[in-house]
């Protein structure tokens, strides 16, 4: 039988099987002596003891996989932003874009809290955000707005939440599964969340309808990923391909160069300033990270 490893933890895995139940399975000696690497995430396929336990037969390639923090096959990546209290961090946004865009995954963008502001604040973030083709919800937990058209987002779906602490992530992962995420994670105990060595893992929570969420610890901060070349940032950036080969020098990496069109289509107030700068700024972490190597 099929199903998806949630969590791994003291050398057993749990996976979460096309049947609907939760399996505590070990793994068969072969993928032990092989020293296979299981993630939360992974596709495998297992064979039941009870219907409590089992064990793991293979994993099923992966579409996807992240090293920080460790997960495969996710689809999309949630990037939960507070509209207000606290102002939301564009960079940290774009950063996440860029680099769940790199690892082939869906960015999904979602700005909570709509109850504490303005609508000419949502019309601004709507500007920046609607020319990328990102899917983009603008939420609020307190009233309701948007809840219900991000969980169809996530239906059926592997997805990864991202965001700033203060965002209402708890909040809104209720809102998404009607407190039962509260249910699940509050069963940490007092000693584990006093522990100063504390290692949070990767785990997937189900919210039913195979749909998955995983509670990741290690995106607020964020280098670019490493592999990145300088002439292949500006393709990260949805709205700028469409002109992209348009200007004079081929080589173009759109900053200083004379005749430049995404620089033209940033004069004639077609791409977002905001956007641009930090792409900018990614440029030049990123050639940085050339000259590391």
């Amino acid at each position: 039988m099929e199903g998806t490893i949630i969590k791994g933890y003291s050398g057993f895995y749990y996976v979460l099987a096309v049947d609907g139940n939760l399996y505590e399975c070990s793994l068969r000696g072969k993928n032990r002596q092989k020293k296979v690497k299981f993630l939360p995430g992974d596709k495998v396929k297992i064979t039941t003891v009870d219907e409590k336990t089992g064990a793991i037969e293979e994993v099923l390639p992966r579409k996807t996989e992240l090293l920080r923090p460790s997960i495969a096959n996710v689809e999309q990546l949630v990037i939960l932003a507070a509209v207000a209290d606290p102002a939301p961090d564009l960079q940290l946004i774009d950063r996440l874009t860029v680099f769940a865009k790199w690892n082939n995954i869906l960015p999904v963008i979602c700005f909570n809290k709509t109850d504490l502001t303005t609508a000419e604040e949502l019309t601004r973030l709507k500007d920046i955000y609607e020319p990328t083709g990102f899917p983009l919800y603008f939420c609020s937990t307190v009233t309701g707005e948007g809840v219900e058209e991000l969980k169809a987002q996530l239906r059926g779906k592997i997805s990864a939440l991202a965001g700033n602490s203060g965002v209402g992530k708890s909040s809104m992962l209720n809102a998404l599964n009607e407190g039962a995420w509260e249910q699940a994670t509050g069963k940490v105990s007092d000693k584990l969340k006093r522990g100063k060595h504390t290692t949070r893992h990767v785990e997937l929570f189900d919210f039913g309808n195979q749909t998955l969420i995983a509670d990741t610890p290690g995106f607020s901060v964020m280098q670019l990923p490493e592999d990145i070349k300088r002439e292949e940032l500006c393709w990260l950036f949805p709205e700028f391909v469409p002109y992209l080969g348009e200007c004079r020098f081929a080589t173009c990496l759109h900053k200083s160069e004379p005749q430049c069109k995404i620089k033209e289509q940033l004069e004639e107030e077609k791409l977002a300033k905001s956007r641009y700068e930090h792409y900018l700024l990614f440029l030049e972490e990123v050639i940085a990270q050339e000259r590391s190597y």
